[in-house]
């Protein structure tokens, strides 16, 4: 993916409200993140193979985290 902005504009387009424009670019900016990390991730196991399943984290264990870190972070009905 291209880090640099379209340069030509494009006729058929809306233009977006400056609060909307910041909402997208914000969460390009997280989806590019997360997706720098993925491809560190990738080059790793390419350069230094698999990670030992001995010194892995169980899938059970890494998905209860997550759970528990999205639910820490949203209000909860009762």
């Amino acid at each position: 993916m291209s880090q640099q902005p379209a340069t030509a504009p494009v006729p058929d387009r809306q233009p977006l409200d400056e609060y909307a424009a910041a909402s997208v670019l914000a969460y390009a900016a997280d989806q590019r993140a997360k997706v720098d990390i993925l491809a560190s991730v990738l080059e790793d196991i390419a350069t230094n193979g698999y990670p030992s399943p001995e010194t892995g984290v169980l899938w059970e264990t890494a998905r209860d985290a997550h759970l528990d870190r999205l639910a820490d972070g949203r209000p909860r009905v009762a």
